[in-house]
Formats: structure tokens, sequence, C-alpha cells
């Protein structure tokens, strides 16, 4: 594709994604998700997919469309309380969940993106985490039919520390305010969240941006992403229903608290 990575459309941008793949997704609650390039892959109808995110989003909207259409097979992450369905699949065993500490996720992310097997951490150390045993899916009988294996254990100073694996998925989703035909990405506040990390995770990455530029637009110096870890580039527009940014809980206050 030469350096200019745009794609027409979203259905365009996850064409090739196959059953089963593994995909990196970005966003933290609803804030910052690549709503459309979900929206596109629920229509196309594969699945099986083995996701790694922050949180599966919420029954109606993000990651938690696909998995009320049954398409995803596991998950990591690190919350999953939004979501009733993921409750739900979890119980029955129809999900597979493998639950990671917030900032060891992130950091099995970046690790992965940056060519990086594996490190060491405190956190999870002398708990269920590094002991295993944690329940990744139950049975039809409610028993536990897949546990979390031990982890790799060692002890620097005089603190013990878990060995925590890199993680690389087949591609990666994730949403940026602004990118340019070469790849390079802008996100906007705490939209940034998971996204550069998510993004460095993926072998294929694909992005969808608010606002397209051309090459040179973008002073380097406000760029969070270089364009070295994005593969495909696709705009959306605010009148897509699909690239809507929802608010999670919407908070006002009442007239008797002094406010409208």
């Amino acid at each position: 594709m030469g350096l200019d990575k745009t794609v027409d459309s979203t259905d365009e941008a996850v064409a090739d994604i196959p059953e089963g793949a593994s995909l990196a997704v970005g966003g933290f609650g609803l804030c910052g998700i690549p709503s459309a390039l979900i929206a596109a892959l629920l229509e196309r109808g594969t699945g099986g997919f083995r996701v790694v995110s922050n949180n599966c989003g919420v029954d109606d909207w993000g990651l938690g469309l696909l998995l009320r259409a049954g398409r995803i097979a596991r998950m990591t992450s690190s919350y999953v309380g939004e979501n009733k369905e993921f409750a739900r699949q979890y119980l029955s065993g129809e999900l597979e969940v493998e639950l990671v500490p917030q900032g060891t996720l992130a950091e099995r992310l970046r690790a992965g993106g940056a060519g990086i097997p594996a490190f060491y951490t405190p956190a999870g150390a002398g708990t269920q985490i590094g002991q295993g045993g944690l329940p990744w899916r139950y049975g039809p009988d409610g028993q536990v039919a897949v546990a979390s294996p031990p982890k790799e254990t060692r002890t620097f100073g005089d603190r013990e520390y878990l060995l925590e694996e890199g993680i690389t998925t087949d591609y990666a989703l994730v949403r940026a305010t602004i990118g340019d035909r070469h790849g390079n990405l802008v996100f906007r506040s705490s939209a940034r969240n998971f996204n550069p990390l998510a993004a460095m995770a993926g072998r294929v990455t694909v992005a969808e941006v608010e606002h397209l530029v051309e090459p040179g637009e973008l002073d380097p110096d406000e760029v969070h992403l270089p364009g070295v870890f994005v593969q495909r580039v696709v705009q959306v527009f605010s009148g897509d229903p699909a690239a809507e940014r929802r608010i999670e809980r919407r908070c006002v206050r009442t007239e008797q608290e002094g406010g409208a």
C-alpha cells in the first residue's frame, strides 16, 4: 500500500479479519472505543474472536454488540462490571475470561508491541493471580473447566515478582481524533487511554480517525503514536451512527441541588 495507508470504508478496513482472530481493542469504558470498526466487524458475521481490551463495552454498545451476537470466544480484560450479558456468558461457560490487573494489562500490551516477550511485576504477587487456579471458563455443571496456571516468580531484593508475558494480537482496532495518511495518530484527552498500547500490540493495526489530514500537517511533537505501528487508516464522520460518542453514565444535578 506504500505510505498512503487510507482505505475507503470501515468494511474494507476489517474485510480480511478471519474467524478466530485475536484482536487488541482500544478504549476505556465507552471512551475512545473504535465503535465504527466494531460495527463493521459485527456486520461481516465472523466470530470466535479472542479479544484483549480493558473491558467489553456495555450490553448495547461497543464490544458488547459482538458479545451479544456470540462472536467473542475469549476476553482478556481488567474490568467487566458494566455488562450483564458478559457475566451471564461467563458464568454459563459460554465465554472464557482472563482477568488481569489493569496496569499489568497495559504493560503486557506495550511490551508485546515493543518486542519484549516478558517482564517481572509485583502486581498480583502473593495472590491467586500468581498461584493459579482462577476460573477462566466454567463447565455446563458450574464447575471450573479451565483454570489459570501458576506464574513463575522471582525475588528481587526482599520483594516477590511475577513473570508476565507480553501480548501481541493478529489485529488491533483503535480510534484517534486526528490521523494522517501515513498513520500518525493524535488522541484527545482521556480517549488516549489504551489506544496507543493496543495499536502497538497488533500485527495489523486499523485506526478509525475523526479528522484525516495530509502528511506534514501534524507537528511531530504532537503525534502520540507514530505511523510505524499503523497499517490502515479510515475516516469516520460525526453523522455516522456507528461512530457516535456515547456517555457511559450521564449524571446531572437536580434543581434541588442547585443545577439544571
